[in-house]
């Protein structure tokens, strides 16, 4: 039997670990939005967790540099290859800005980002009450985005697997996958001579 083709090993423990570390977040960030109580303990998780998922990005973008993405497989349409391709921008590019976003709003509010008891992050643009109040709705709108294109990859990654059957979520789980031989094909049954 031939291996599947897979993601690089790298590729699918930087997936996990930080499909792991966003769906954390959106959840955090909603119970910010609903629980005054509890405000201020999510915000001191919120604040570290979205810091080592903006440094964790960029190690995953050189990775993906280095570790080019295993072919489709052949029950994918070029509309949905295309669609594939894009939604992976997408979702880089959102995992940069929304805490990029976010280190500058608290930076222009004159917020700390405490990472770690002492350790802060500097801020990178300064105080500016009415730039906070933009980059604020920024990063709602962006961190909203960002859940909505969670949600279409994974329906679309839970279509072929239970629908169409591909094995397309095998690329990316952590184990290694082998492929299924394919069946041989019986000989033909001689015809009855009449």
């Amino acid at each position: 039997m031939s291996s599947l083709a897979q993601f690089a090993w790298s590729s699918r423990v930087f997936h996990w670990l930080m499909a792991a570390m966003v769906l954390a977040m959106f959840f955090i960030g909603v119970a910010m939005v609903t629980s005054l109580v509890n405000y201020h303990t999510l915000l001191a998780i919120h604040r570290p967790l979205g810091a080592t998922i903006l440094v964790l990005v960029v190690f995953r973008f050189i990775n993906r540099q280095l570790n080019p993405l295993p072919p489709f497989p052949p029950t994918m349409s070029s509309s949905e290859r295309l669609a594939a391709s894009w939604s992976e921008r997408l979702m880089y590019g959102l995992m940069f800005a929304v805490p990029l976003i976010g280190w500058a709003m608290l930076s222009a509010a004159r917020f700390p980002i405490v990472l770690y008891g002492p350790i802060r992050l500097p801020p990178i643009l300064p105080v500016n009450p009415a730039l906070f109040a933009v980059l604020r709705r920024a990063h709602t709108v962006l961190a909203y985005l960002f859940f909505f294109t969670v949600i279409a990859h994974f329906t679309a990654v839970l279509f072929h697997t239970l629908v169409i059957r591909d094995r397309l979520i095998e690329r990316m789980v952590p184990w290694r996958v082998r492929a299924i031989a394919p069946p041989t094909p019986r000989p033909p049954v001689p015809s009855d001579p009449a």
